[in-house]
């Protein structure tokens, strides 16, 4: 198959939405298929895309207002150029909103099937950044993915969501994990001893610094005797956050073998934000062996067994997060049983093998298309 990926961002941006088409094309690649990536530009002086697996078209972009880590894609006729030249047998929109939206207009125009695969929650995000506006970002969800041949969500919840705000053809596709990567050997005493001198016990957050992460949440796990927080991400909510938690300790962002070190030699992971459509950051603390607590709302419903792999808790609940961390931090071997059963119930979730049932997805909807022309 010939498959132009159109995203919203891609590395060497640092985000779900950049790895998961990174990995997607990858997959594709791997399997014998033909993918084309077409992202927005990057910010200058970064290089070429060396470590695409595969040809990358960038559109013209700007940085978002307030958030420069993120940029738009300005108005182009590269993504309809791209998709015609690379003769696209399926488009695929990694959570399409701008640059996607122009993907999709372009896959109608010329006939070209397409998959929309939901990822981010705009919808969460307009009542966090601006307090109004959620039913608005539900109307533009919806104008976009009700004109993709199938939309592919990545939890039970958010294809709960969609179905109940009348998105047509959903299916679910979870995301993988690197289990070669993320594993519990790459547990570093010497690191431990930097980030804890007095041996206390470490409770990691890893993601971006934003307002709708709220990381504030952790002030009362900082608060612990005996317990030290480790915030490994950055954003535009990093300097209010090292007032908000000044006993925690801020290792920016970290990517790749480093973090994976960081991953495992953690004692806790907790993560904060209620408005997870997937949260790959939880697979990767499981995969590292690491005992999770996490709101239960989103795509980490879907993840964490509480009581099995770790503790979910009631969002924006600060007093809940310090409860389930003290709750952790009392019981070495609670800890280590529910850090051994996340190690086991990811082990399985490759990125081969959601890879694959995303090439599935592709042939179904290509077999449909052929049928209605028949």
């Amino acid at each position: 198959m010939r498959v132009v990926i159109v995203t919203e961002s891609f590395p060497p941006d640092v985000n779900g939405v950049a790895h998961c088409a990174l990995q997607t094309a990858r997959h594709l690649v791997d399997r014998g298929h033909a993918p084309l990536v077409v992202a927005p530009a990057t910010a200058a002086g970064h290089g070429p895309d060396a470590l695409a697996p595969c040809p990358v078209v960038r559109v013209p972009s700007l940085p978002l207002p307030g958030y420069p880590q993120v940029r738009v894609a300005l108005p182009s006729r590269r993504v309809a150029t791209a998709i015609t030249e690379h003769r696209a047998d399926i488009v695929h929109l990694a959570s399409p909103f701008i640059l996607g939206v122009r993907g999709m207009a372009a896959a109608a125009r010329l006939g070209v099937p397409a998959v929309a695969v939901y990822q981010t929650d705009l919808a969460g995000y307009a009542r966090t950044y601006v307090g109004a506006g959620e039913a608005t970002a539900w109307r533009r969800i919806r104008s976009v993915h009700a004109a993709a041949d199938r939309t592919l969500a990545p939890s039970s919840a958010a294809l709960h969501d969609l179905e109940a705000h009348g998105v047509p053809r959903v299916r679910l596709w979870p995301r993988g994990v690197d289990t070669v990567r993320f594993r519990p050997e790459h547990r570093d005493e010497a690191l431990r001893r930097e980030l804890a001198p007095n041996g206390e016990l470490i409770v990691g957050y890893v993601g971006r610094l934003a307002p709708e992460k709220q990381v504030e949440l952790l002030a009362g796990a900082c608060g612990l005797e005996g317990v030290r927080v480790v915030i490994v991400g950055d954003g535009p909510s990093e300097t209010s956050l090292r007032e908000a938690l000044p006993s925690a300790v801020f290792l920016g962002r970290r990517t790749g073998d480093e973090l994976a070190r960081i991953f495992a030699s953690l004692d806790v992971f907790a993560h904060t934000g209620p408005f997870e459509t997937f949260c790959q950051t939880v697979q990767e603390a499981m995969a590292s062996g690491v005992p999770v607590v996490a709101p239960a709302a989103g795509g980490p419903l879907d993840l964490v067994a509480h009581g099995r792999t770790g503790l979910l808790v009631p969002p924006r609940d600060e007093a809940a997060v310090r409860d389930a961390v003290g709750t952790l931090a009392a019981d070495p071997a609670l800890r280590a049983a529910y850090g051994a059963a996340g190690r086991a119930t990811v082990e399985g979730r490759t990125w081969a093998a959601v890879g694959d049932q995303l090439i599935d997805h592709y042939a179904d909807v290509l077999t449909a298309r052929t049928v209605v022309a028949a």
